[in-house]
């Protein structure tokens, strides 16, 4: 079972690093991290996504919000939220590969971002489930890099 924690943390220097050791110490697994600063000065959210049965889980967020420097700490499931990730991908191709390759970034509302005589960089964001769709629809073609960003999350909007 996955869960989506989004942890608001004062933007200070070493907190990362503490979250991070908290993990590592107790044996938890992060799947994703994302971090980034919030519409308020000096306080960064962090949305870590992290697997494992429902007592582990339960784990995480009671140490999470044992953190002096954590402030607030919201949980809740895939399901229960609108999940993106960003990833770039860069790939040699040739002539005869290029319709393919372009074809492909069609269907997935992928976009080309650069483009050299032999190489092409690609930008997908979309939900997690889409960038891994688009990854396996490029396996037969020569991938030089990638980078992809952790899932960034939110819960979604109740009425």
């Amino acid at each position: 079972m996955k869960r989506i924690y989004s942890v608001l943390v004062e933007n200070r220097s070493g907190v990362l690093s503490k979250v991070a050791g908290l993990f590592w110490r107790r044996g938890f697994n992060i799947d994703s991290l994302a971090v980034g600063e919030t519409e308020e000065p000096g306080v960064s959210n962090m949305i870590i996504v992290s697997s494992g049965d429902g007592r582990v889980l339960e784990q995480i967020e009671k140490q999470l919000n044992k953190k002096i420097d954590v402030i607030k700490v919201k949980t809740f499931g895939e399901e229960d939220s609108v999940r993106c990730e960003l990833m770039l991908v860069k790939i040699r191709y040739t002539r005869s590969s290029r319709k393919d390759l372009i074809e492909i970034c069609q269907l997935m509302e992928a976009k080309v971002i650069d483009l050299s005589d032999s190489l092409i960089t690609i930008q997908i964001c979309d939900t997690p489930e889409r960038v891994g769709n688009f990854l396996r629809l490029l396996k037969n073609f020569r991938i030089v890099e990638i980078t992809r960003t952790g899932t960034v999350a939110m819960t979604r909007c109740a009425e």
